[in-house]
């Protein structure tokens, strides 16, 4: 049905911080439900917490497990920040329509950061500024223009001179653009959390479970799997990240290869006020402080998405980020204590596909999520909840796959 990648290779992170554990099922007979959810990462978990909310009854199925593809290989920076600028998203669609693709955002870490107070998942969730500095695709004065744009479109925005940068933060830079309000949170325990909820709000997780082939009628979607039961739902949610079902239409979309690093924890070693930093340049480079005082650090992403090409790429990409970061923050110990490489989807715009298959409307799918996966995981849930619950979001045609 869909080509099988290997979305990470190494060891994140994130697994050296204990989660829940998952309550799944083996799939042995034949299932119902309102809606079947395909992938049980963070987009998964987030639309079946959603919809659980709503009522609905929920299966979910992984042909791995839960948190077992891409989720545990992202660096989670949390960001309302997406990679295309305002300044350049506004040349590439319309200014009204860039603007609202980015206030969306600003919204979507809004009501994230609400959603989980409410829910009480134990995540590490905590408020962070963010530093966008100045590189070789915006340098200082396309950052002052870009902070002004963003500032229009009612969003906040602060141009950092050379001087206060260094003052505040003592980095020695052209500029940069400072914003507040952004997340940092442990993704697995996040996944979990939200996965625990839709359970105990009834949602049933089988794994492993590998869907061979989706069909969908005026009034049914039916999923075949090579277990042999099949999962009969008014509804179908693909969240599969970047292996794509052949029924999910040719978009503009790629698959990039990035690759990432996380030194031993020091705390006291770690820049003030650890905001999150990244830069306007390609390749990019970023980096976040963890609860415990660890660095992660990735970038230097590359537009091709072979496996045994990327994973070989490890070794090299991770002395280079140890490099980086170690001329960025001379006091820092940059040694990789993990080192991982991975694969994302992406659009040109940076906005992403979320909503209805064309022509197979009982079918949702989302995808191409580039750097703000756990945030645009966010929108998804928005949107497909609204729209299986019969309500309107105002911002559907933003991400639709006829746009």
């Amino acid at each position: 049905m869909r080509r099988k990648l290997d979305l990470r290779t190494g060891r994140p992170v994130w697994f050296a911080y204990r989660v829940q554990s998952i309550p799944i099922e083996k799939l042995t007979r034949d299932v119902k439900a309102d809606v079947a959810i395909v992938g049980m990462g963070i987009s998964g978990a987030m639309i079946a917490e959603a919809l659980t909310a709503e009522g609905m009854s929920v299966v979910c199925i992984d042909r791995r497990g839960p948190m077992k593809g891409s989720t545990s290989a992202t660096t989670a920076l949390v960001q309302f920040e997406i990679d295309q600028p305002l300044t350049k998203l506004s040349q590439m669609i319309d200014r009204a329509k860039a603007e609202r693709g980015w206030r969306r955002s600003r919204l979507a870490i809004e009501s994230l950061f609400t959603r989980i107070e409410e829910l009480g998942i134990a995540c590490g969730i905590d408020r962070r500024a963010s530093l966008y500095l100045a590189g070789n695709v915006l340098g200082p004065g396309d950052l002052a223009e870009e902070a002004g744009l963003r500032r229009q479109a009612g969003i906040a925005a602060f141009h950092l001179t050379p001087r206060p940068l260094a003052d505040r933060f003592g980095i020695e830079r052209g500029g940069a653009i400072l914003s507040h309000g952004n997340l940092t949170l442990d993704p697995r325990k996040l996944t979990a959390g939200l996965l625990l909820k839709a359970v105990e709000r009834g949602a049933r997780l089988f794994t492993p479970v590998e869907a061979t082939k989706i069909a969908s009628s005026r009034n049914e979607v039916s999923i075949a799997t090579r277990n042999g039961p099949t999962i009969s739902a008014a509804h179908a949610v693909l969240a599969t990240g970047y292996e794509l079902p052949d029924l999910v239409p040719a978009a503009k979309h790629r698959i990039i290869s990035t690759w990432a690093i996380a030194t031993r924890p020091q705390p006291k070693a770690i820049w003030p006020e650890e905001a999150f930093i990244w830069e306007a340049s390609d390749p990019y480079l970023y980096m976040r402080a963890t609860c415990d005082g660890r660095v992660i650090c990735g970038g230097e992403d590359e537009d091709f998405s072979d496996e045994e090409q990327r994973d070989a790429l490890l070794k090299e990409k991770a002395a280079k980020l140890s490099e980086k970061l170690g001329r960025l923050f001379p006091k820092l110990d940059t040694t990789p204590e993990f080192a991982w490489a991975g694969s994302f989807g992406t659009t040109a715009t940076g906005l992403p596909y979320i909503g209805r298959i064309p022509s197979r409307p009982r079918i949702h799918a989302v995808m191409g999520y580039g750097g703000n996966g756990i945030t645009y995981s966010q929108i998804a849930s928005e949107i497909v909840a609204s729209a299986l619950a019969g309500r309107d979001d105002a911002d559907t045609d933003l991400y639709a796959f006829k746009r």
